[in-house]
């Protein structure tokens, strides 16, 4: 697959989610199968840029792989400008959020409160896709509620306006995540577009991104919350497309491995206060088959310190 001039080394692609596809846990899907990663949002409001949230964002110089950076806002003038600005930051394809159901980014029009206003998404997507020489890429819901599906429409207004993939993920906004995801709507779109369409949610086992696949007709498939506690499906998934076959579980000291490397990276990236914070919670996704009454997770939680909390979370997994 490609996206513009980049090839991807598979079509297995990591989801953009806000405050978890940090630089730390890009990397590793990426060293797990990922064929592209794509970055938590960043916001088109300049204000929020000199945050030491938005600083760890906007680091992508010297990243492996592909750099595809996500931005989110409602002015098209303002998209243009963060958009420039992650080129300058080392941003090698910008990805425009039109699928954030969450209430904090719809309230300013952003993300997926942008599908019931056309004519504001094609004076956004053009002025994106006009301000830089490098691929620009959509994500979105199939329409902002079920009466309401113009997933199809926007996604023609998205490849008259120059955009050069499409990411659909099959609820509408009002969904939020609850339910089951619908793929109908990705198939109608994948049938009448010609750029290539990514399809997402719920995929969270090898059968069924193969399924996906098939029925939809896409060219990619998009991985979000299944990969939480389990970077390691972007492999299980290529194998199985590859072969038909399940890929062997991985060992006990394989994951353990992973998950004490992921920990040690937070920590680095984000630094002795922050990092064991951020790792709390994907230690709480990694752990939730096998910690069902929480009981490590309340112990590991309490922990600030970060050499005692690897070595609480080694004595844990070698137990």
């Amino acid at each position: 697959m490609h996206i513009g001039q980049h090839k991807l080394s598979n079509n297995i692609i990591l989801a953009p989610m806000a405050g978890v596809t940090d630089r730390p846990f890009r990397e590793l899907c990426r060293s797990q199968g990922a064929g592209l990663a794509v970055s938590e949002m960043l916001s088109s409001n300049p204000r929020v840029w000199n945050s030491r949230k938005s600083k760890l964002r906007m680091d992508y110089h010297g990243e492996s792989g592909i750099r595809s950076v996500q931005i989110a806002g409602s002015e098209p003038l303002a998209m243009a400008q963060t958009a420039q600005l992650c080129v300058q930051q080392g941003a090698q394809i910008v990805d425009i959020n039109m699928g954030c159901p969450a209430k904090k980014v719809n309230k300013k029009k952003a993300g997926s409160a942008l599908l019931p206003h056309p004519e504001l998404v094609k004076a956004i997507l053009e002025s994106v896709v006009d301000a830089v020489d490098i691929p620009v890429t959509l994500k979105i819901r199939t329409g902002w509620d079920p009466e309401n599906r113009n997933g199809l429409e926007i996604a023609q207004i998205a490849e008259n306006a120059g955009i050069q993939a499409l990411a659909v993920h099959g609820r509408t906004r009002q969904c939020l995540y609850k339910g089951e995801a619908e793929y109908d709507t990705i198939k109608i779109i994948k049938e009448n577009v010609t750029i290539p369409v990514i399809a997402n949610g719920d995929i969270t086992s090898v059968e069924k991104a193969k399924y996906v696949l098939e029925h939809t007709g896409a060219d990619a498939i998009m991985i979000g919350r299944g990969a939480q506690g389990a970077p390691w499906i972007f492999n299980e998934i290529n194998h199985y497309l590859t072969t038909g076959e399940h890929k062997s579980s991985l060992e006990k000291q394989e994951v353990t491995s992973i998950l004490l490397n992921h920990v040690q990276a937070l920590h680095d990236f984000y630094g002795e206060v922050m990092g064991p914070r951020i790792a709390r919670k994907h230690v709480g996704w990694y752990l939730q088959s096998q910690d069902k009454l929480s009981y490590f997770k309340r112990q590991f939680n309490a922990i600030d310190c970060p050499v005692e909390q690897l070595k609480t979370l080694e004595i844990y997994l070698n137990n």
